[in-house]
């Protein structure tokens, strides 16, 4: 029954691509004046969405499109020979191999790797419970129970799934105490796990979305660092800051709307809690991630090499920028973002510092954990392995989406895409629109990195395009927009492991979570669109956008709170 099912998703998949295909060659016949380029170029990564949206398998999707990319170098001139074939079928796998030797990708998977570690040896030794145990205390009412499961999430923001797993089997009893709902509790944890990750200086996600931007700066010959262009976007992640401002207002007010206020409601009436069962990969992950029985919980453990971490790192790109003859304009130099932004885009090794920075802050998480949690040398080596086996996932989609990018430059993706859309599209929409095709791929998928993999190297072309073949504003605004739509999507989506995993760790009936988060995130979606992106394409602020969506958030809970109000005298 189940290769039935396969097979039936396989031959939908296949039909809807095909279709795409035909409508393209229609549209973009070769050689015409629309689109120089062939229009075959776009084959790999049309099939790569079409098959992980059907499929629901990002693996079989980008293997497939990688060795269609592979066939398509050489078959298409020959297409009757067998050699040809055979040279398709080993491009396919030199997109691969290549991938995996490049010295800048070899030095983000050392960074991957290394900070996973480093985490791991955090949550043995204690220390992230130790930071925990300290902000629980603070947990004296309702109201300020919520407002400390979020400093948590934003506390815990190296990796995402270190945040689910440690917040939410954290304040479980305590939101449980103060009749929190399961719903409002699974939203506060979903709420603060990918969106701060995402935007962190220093997280298990910025590896891979400086990797990204590395690679088609490269294609694009942008003379910029990856890790200068994602401080560049950084501004432009509208969907992530209004959602952290969105969380704290609604804690603050105490007010809520839609299938979330029926869930509050319900669980004021006292209406029992349904506990789901872990999956046997939650199970694992939740052993996983508690400390070590016979360890001593202090939050220095944690804090002292995440301190070090961040020290190493800002140092090391200073100096690598050419910091130091910044120095005659004063010490508040250091203060300065424009100072920053003149080091990143100077430096010429800003992914060997963040490997190396992630490797001084192991040895740290290492020794803090000998010395100060006095966890024994075999336990410590143990969690290093442990980390380690957990980089497998987003170390093979990394190679995955390194891969797929290199068979679209072979064949000129981006350039068939900026000349076939670039005279179409204005660029005051198309940071909007790239942020709603990113989540609606990201909903459907249940990924925001195969998401950002699929759209950055084949969307970033044509935003250039549009910018005048310049890294100008809307090849910084679309960026994000890629970033922040995909972390949307995956958000609020019912197949996205970290909405899964949510709804596991914090008790939450799975269904349930999607229903009451849905309209939330939605609110903020609609936010960043028409309060981030369009005024922001028309040059607007994107601060002064920040502060108008703000705004409109304080203004609906104040609108909610004075309705209710009248509401409860007119009941009186």
């Amino acid at each position: 029954m189940m290769k039935h099912t396969s097979l039936k998703k396989f031959i939908i998949a296949l039909a809807i691509f095909l279709v795409l295909c035909t409508v393209i060659a229609w549209q973009f016949p070769s050689g015409s004046a629309k689109a120089p380029e062939s229009w075959i170029s776009i084959i790999p990564p049309l099939m790569a969405v079409t098959f992980a949206l059907v499929l629901r398998n990002l693996y079989i999707s980008f293997l497939v499109a990688i060795l269609c990319g592979g066939f398509l170098t050489t078959v298409p001139a020959q297409p009757l020979s067998g050699l040809a074939w055979l040279q398709g079928g080993l491009h396919g796998m030199h997109f691969i191999v290549s991938s995996l030797l490049d010295s800048t990708n070899i030095q983000i998977m050392v960074f991957v790797i290394l900070v996973m570690s480093m985490i791991s040896v955090l949550m043995q030794a204690g220390g992230l419970q130790g930071i925990i145990d300290k902000l629980e205390r603070f947990a004296r009412s309702k109201k300020s129970a919520q407002f400390v499961t979020v400093l948590m999430g934003l506390a815990i923001f190296i990796d995402d799934y270190a945040n689910t797993m440690i917040v939410g089997s954290s304040m479980r009893p305590v939101t449980d105490r103060f009749r929190i709902s399961r719903e409002k509790f699974a939203f506060l944890v979903d709420a603060t796990s990918a969106p701060i990750a995402g935007i962190a200086v220093i997280s298990t996600w910025i590896g891979y979305e400086v990797s990204l931007f590395s690679q088609v700066g490269t294609s694009l010959h942008i003379q910029m660092d990856g890790y200068a262009m994602f401080f560049d976007a950084l501004s432009y992640r509208f969907y992530c800051f209004m959602m952290i401002i969105f969380v704290l207002i609604n804690v603050l007010s105490g007010q809520d709307y839609g299938p979330m206020r029926r869930a509050e409601r319900n669980t004021l009436k006292g209406n029992q809690h349904d506990t789901p069962q872990l999956r046997p990969q939650d199970t694992l992950l939740s052993e996983q991630s508690k400390p070590d029985p016979k360890t001593r919980i202090r939050a220095s453990t944690a804090l002292l090499p995440l301190g070090g971490l961040f020290l190493f790192l800002l140092s090391g790109l200073w100096i690598d920028g050419g910091g130091n003859a910044l120095w005659a304009q004063g010490f508040l130099v250091i203060l300065n973002p424009s100072a920053w932004r003149e080091v990143m885009s100077k430096g010429e090794n800003n992914i060997l510092i963040l490997a190396l920075a992630a490797g001084f802050g192991l040895v740290l998480a290492m020794v803090c954990a000998r010395f100060l949690a006095k966890l024994a040398f075999s336990d410590i080596i143990k969690s290093v392995w442990v980390g380690c086996q957990r980089c497998m996932v987003p170390l093979s989609i990394l190679v995955l989406a390194w891969s797929l990018k290199a068979a679209c430059d072979s064949l000129h993706t981006g350039q068939f895409l900026a000349q076939a859309v670039g005279n179409v599209v204005s660029p005051l929409w198309f940071p909007a629109l790239l942020f709603i095709v990113a989540g609606l791929t990201s909903f459907a998928t249940g990924t925001s990195w195969g998401t950002m993999a699929i759209l950055i190297p084949t969307a970033i072309p044509i935003a250039f395009n549009l910018d005048g073949d310049i890294y100008g504003l809307v090849t910084m605004m679309s960026l994000g927009a890629v970033l922040d739509g995909a972390i949307f999507g995956d958000h609020c989506s019912p197949i996205s492991d970290t909405t899964i995993m949510s709804s596991i760790f914090s008790s939450c009936d799975h269904i349930n979570h999607v229903k009451t988060q849905l309209p939330y995130s939605v609110t903020v979606a609609l936010l960043a669109v028409l309060c981030g992106y369009l005024p922001a394409a028309w040059g607007l602020s994107s601060w002064f956008c920040l502060g108008l969506a703000g705004g409109l958030i304080g203004l609906l809970y104040l609108s909610l709170s004075t309705i209710r109000s009248q509401k409860n005298k007119s009941a009186g």
